[in-house]
């Protein structure tokens, strides 16, 4: 049995894979939503966020013998304490990451955190396309809407909780676009010119995270783009492909036919 992190669409594909493989697994998500994908492909499924102790426990009560990481690329919390879970248990633990793109263009402005971001966009001014989601809006919040030639434009999901986040952060409703992706380029290219948008901002989350999409939209459009980089963290044995994942697996355990 192999316990799962699945934090993404393609994550959830590639638990079906592992699975359909012969290695059943326990798949933990952070949304109902992503848990409903899961149970209609026969996926048995777990809701809720895990610290490192509760992970060890987890693996030794079921008796997994491997965690697989697939979490986002800046769930950064999630894959420390995956590993560091497996690490406890005393099992191995493998990270499906998804290649990284390269963006050498003069629009694009290469950064290592939300906050450096944030005072880049300060810098730029005019109108900010934030579309990063609602977990870091504060630090955005906080930084850029104190400043009269700043409009904060923030995109994200169409959650009640956001929704009701945005209200206390004081973002307007008619700077929020409220709707899930994944999103192409032509759609952003519409979105940017409707919002007059001048500058970006995008966390390096990888083709499958549709970042292409939005990057080609604004460097059409000459839009200046914040690119926020990846977490660094040292994962240790690490694939970008679901067919080195299972190989892997497969030269761990033994499937089940």
């Amino acid at each position: 049995m192999i316990l799962f992190l699945a934090g993404t669409s393609d994550a959830r594909e590639l638990a079906v894979q592992i699975q359909t493989s012969g290695f059943p697994l326990l798949a933990t998500v952070v949304t109902e939503n992503g848990a409903k994908e899961l149970r209609q492909a026969g996926v048995e499924v777990q809701v809720g966020r895990l610290s490192d102790q509760e992970i060890a426990s987890l693996v030794k009560e079921k008796g997994f013998h491997l965690v697989v990481d697939a979490s986002h690329p800046f769930a950064e919390e999630a894959s420390k304490n995956a590993k560091s879970g497996a690490s406890i248990a005393g099992v191995p633990y493998i990270r499906y990451e998804r290649e990284q793109l390269d963006y050498e263009n003069e629009l694009v402005i290469k950064v290592d955190s939300y906050e450096e971001a944030a005072e880049a966009a300060a810098e730029k001014g005019g109108v900010v396309f934030l579309a990063t989601g609602s977990k870091t809006l504060e630090i955005f919040a906080a930084k850029l809407l104190p400043l009269p030639d700043i409009r904060l434009i923030a995109r994200m999901l169409p959650r009640l909780d956001n929704m009701e986040k945005c209200e206390k952060l004081g973002i307007p409703q008619k700077n929020i676009v409220a709707i899930q992706g994944p999103f192409t380029k032509e759609f952003n290219t519409a979105l940017f010119r409707q919002y007059g948008v001048t500058v970006m901002i995008s966390k390096e989350s990888g083709k499958e995270g549709s970042v292409d999409e939005k990057l080609d939209a604004a460097i059409d459009l000459g839009i200046q783009t914040i690119m926020i980089g990846r977490p660094k963290i040292q994962y240790g044995t690490v694939y970008s492909s679901f067919g080195n994942i299972i190989e892997h697996i497969r030269n761990l355990l033994v499937p089940i036919k």
